[in-house]
């Protein structure tokens, strides 16, 4: 299956849709995002901005998702910024904390504790699961 993101004004998307893969395969056997691209325009209207995206993730940085922006500068698909102190990294398209978050000791892992970001203190905490 092929999957395709359709995108606002501000390229955001808005809803993905899914499609035979025979659809976007050309007759040498190669698949080209503008066949679908096409196919989407004559069945939706011209007026909409569709974009493929990967369910496995194997292009655009992630599967797209309601919400998730596309990048054209970058070529991906980026979530939204969990925290306003948060930084894109535009090579992996993940979102950074200012801090790295700590490791986790064997026995907090066996605990089921896990960090959480405090946004108010730009500290990582440790929850432990009780």
């Amino acid at each position: 299956m092929a999957h395709y993101a359709e995108l606002n004004e501000n390229n955001e998307v808005i809803y993905v849709v899914y499609m035979d893969n025979e659809i976007i395969t050309d007759e040498n056997g190669n698949e080209v995002e503008q066949l679908g691209i096409g196919h989407l325009h004559f069945h939706h209207g011209a007026d909409r901005k569709w974009v493929r995206t990967s369910y496995g993730g194997n292009f655009r940085n992630k599967y797209a998702g309601i919400g998730d922006t596309y990048r054209e500068d970058l070529d991906m698909f980026i979530s939204p910024q969990p925290y306003d102190s948060w930084i894109l990294n535009e090579t992996t398209g993940q979102w950074e904390s200012p801090i790295p978050q700590p490791e986790l000791t064997e026995q907090e892992i066996e605990n089921g504790s896990r960090y959480i970001w405090n946004e108010e203190t730009q500290t990582w905490i440790l929850q432990e699961d009780l």
